[in-house]
């Protein structure tokens, strides 16, 4: 007795079917997401070869962020910029990489849209085969047909139209949301595709582990000093598991399967933070509200932000909605 074929579900098969639930759809969008996709699958090759082809160590300069450059960081720069620009649907882009707006190759005053992307976090992992990744938010141009492109970028965050991250790693996965809900997507080599594997993604609401840089514990504040304390003293549910990767992508994915939280809060030598709002915090903002979760900077939701600055800073607390409320009483009683 034979078993009928049933034929895997692709993300490009997945964006259109969205589509037909939207009457009036362009397929403008279908275009925007297969093109970060395409991006993805060449950066995923690259990766997985890095060591083959002198695409590790460092390329000899730094970013605007004052972090050293690798090599890795400035081709998966390169090619975001190629394969997004030449759609012609990007006005201009911001990168972790670069100091300032640039214009999309086949973009115009008519784009529609402006895209924010870090093109490879977790830089520092590289040399060492650690799972790394790309995140990326997506806005409408606020005024069509007019120049004001950096002004395109500094809407409040919650105003992004389509957000995601993407795992290289013992797989490949591209987790995006359009603001209805988180779907997960893993890269099958063979057929070269990325195939639907984890629909309508839910982040526990809870977890059992914690992620930060527990190295920086001197320098944080006390509410912040008293929940780390807490959640790793004995009791009901308690210690919990430290887990850090010191790859933002890596670390959030798994909090997105298993639960838990993430903190990278201000502390005595960042007063702002670390991380960068628009183009780490915003996005992955976005999915874990989607996903059940809460993102905020410690004082606020991160998605009800608005940036003064292209590479703003923020703290970030991000995870499961229990134990981000969790840490906020903390904040209360301190």
């Amino acid at each position: 007795m034979t078993t009928a074929f049933e034929a895997p579900k692709t993300l490009d098969q997945f964006i259109l079917d969205e589509e037909t639930k939207h009457p009036g759809a362009s397929g403008q969008f279908s275009s925007l997401i297969g093109s970060i996709a395409l991006a993805a699958k060449i950066i995923a090759r690259a990766v997985s070869r890095a060591g083959l082809t002198s695409l590790t160590g460092l390329a000899g300069k730094t970013n605007v962020q004052g972090e050293e450059v690798q090599k890795l960081d400035e081709y998966a720069d390169s090619v975001f910029d190629l394969v997004l620009g030449r759609t012609g649907h990007f006005s201009s882009f911001v990168s972790e990489e670069r100091e300032e707006v640039f214009k999309a190759t086949s973009g115009s005053k008519d784009s529609g849209y402006v895209v924010a992307y870090d093109p490879l976090d977790g830089s520092s992992n590289i040399d060492t085969n650690i799972a790394i990744g790309s995140i990326w938010g997506i806005y409408k141009r606020i005024a069509r047909g007019s120049d004001t492109d950096t002004h395109d970028f500094l809407q409040q965050t919650r105003k992004q139209v389509a957000a995601g991250y993407v795992v290289y790693g013992s797989s490949c996965m591209f987790v995006y949301t359009t603001g209805t809900g988180v779907h997960g997507f893993t890269l099958d080599y063979e057929i070269g595709e990325f195939v639907l594997t984890h629909p309508n993604m839910q982040m526990p609401q809870s977890g059992k582990s914690y992620s930060c840089n527990q190295g920086n514990y001197v320098n944080w504040d006390e509410d912040v000093k008293k929940y780390i304390d807490y959640v790793s003293a004995e009791g009901e549910g308690r210690p919990f598991s430290h887990r850090y990767v010191g790859s933002l992508v890596a670390d959030f994915h798994r909090i997105m399967l298993k639960g838990g939280i993430f903190l990278y809060p201000s502390d005595k030598k960042n007063k702002n933070g670390k991380l960068r709002l628009l183009y780490e915090c915003a996005p992955l903002a976005l999915i874990a509200e989607q996903a059940g979760g809460k993102a905020t900077n410690g004082a606020k939701n991160i998605l009800d932000v608005i940036p003064t600055t292209v590479h703003e800073r923020s703290p970030l607390i991000i995870g499961s909605a229990h134990e981000v409320e969790r840490l906020q009483t903390f904040k209360l009683s301190a």
